[in-house]
């Protein structure tokens, strides 16, 4: 599949069984259920997917899973989080054979690279596979900013097509923008800024809370798209609190947990990381229940 870089692309969840172990039937039914509700791809094993807490088998098994699921329905792009250099060439190689349709590529995870060792990351990378790769720029969580210049020199590698921005600066939207024009396709990376990120340019938005509400998320973008601003800030402003949790340290924990509470996935995560307990769990269902309370009518919208 030739990628159409633009929409609403949730990063989903990896569904896990009371025993830890993958949950592909429960993934599947989620997969097919955002499929039938709007969605225009997904990141497979993003943050919000509990990369890092699955094995190498434990990854190719479930992108094998996603992609016979998916029967190019929509573009699979995986996220690809690895310690080394060489682990992620191995992961892009196997993904593409697995028949995924782009990469997600992050800086290498653990050790914090500087400008040189970041550039040799993405470049060396991109030239081990024919797959499109999106640059996951995210300084505020992984500390390396692919910034203007270093774009600049990723802009040679011919397969470096996108980027999500998740500096959290809209700024570096138009930057990008001035600087280079329809190089690179855009997506905003963090919640609460994508109807402002989509406003000033952006085509695409990566989203957690889009698992719960995905015929929102899309009504949102559809309505941006088409200019209708003041219909679309309707909607934001109802969804704002519950995107919110995206920006959190237990941003996982969160989307996971409201995932349940809309009985669409469970909120079992792998340890260190825990399910919710105390007043954050009742702030999520708080948060979640005057979500549904106030809901928007979407049929008002005339978005047929």
């Amino acid at each position: 599949m030739k990628v159409d870089w633009k929409g609403v692309y949730p990063a989903i969840s990896t569904q896990f069984d009371a025993n830890g172990q993958l949950d592909l039937a429960a993934n599947e039914r989620m997969l097919n259920q955002l499929i039938d509700e709007g969605i225009h791809g997904i990141i497979a094993l993003g943050t919000v997917g509990e990369n890092c807490s699955l094995s190498a088998d434990e990854k190719r098994t479930f992108l094998r899973h996603t992609v016979s699921v998916a029967k190019g329905r929509i573009p699979v792009i995986a996220g690809c989080a690895e310690t080394t250099t060489a682990f992620a060439i191995d992961y892009c190689r196997d993904a593409e054979a697995i028949g995924v349709d782009g990469i997600m590529l992050l800086p290498g995870m653990v050790y914090r690279a500087n400008r040189e060792e970041t550039l040799y990351h993405y470049r060396t990378v991109a030239r081990a596979t024919g797959l499109p790769i999106m640059i996951y720029n995210n300084p505020v969580t992984y500390g390396v900013d692919v910034d203007l210049e270093m774009t600049a020199e990723l802009a040679e590698e011919a397969n470096i097509v996108a980027i999500k921005e998740s500096t959290t600066d809209t700024r570096r939207i138009t930057e990008l923008h001035n600087q280079f024009g329809d190089r690179f396709t855009i997506f905003c990376g963090v919640d609460d800024i994508a109807l402002e990120s989509l406003m000033l340019g952006a085509t695409g938005w990566i989203s957690g809370l889009t698992n719960v509400f995905p015929k929102e998320s899309v009504a949102i973008y559809n309505l941006a798209q088409q200019g209708r601003y003041a219909e679309a800030l309707e909607l934001w402003r109802w969804f704002l609190p519950l995107l919110r949790l995206d920006t959190v340290p237990h941003l996982v924990q969160c989307i996971k947990f409201a995932e349940q509470l809309a009985g669409r996935g469970s909120e079992t995560v792998r340890a260190p990381r825990l399910p919710l307990s105390g007043a954050e769990r009742e702030r999520v269902t708080r948060v979640y229940d005057e979500a549904i309370t106030a809901r928007p009518d979407l049929g008002r919208f005339n978005l047929d």
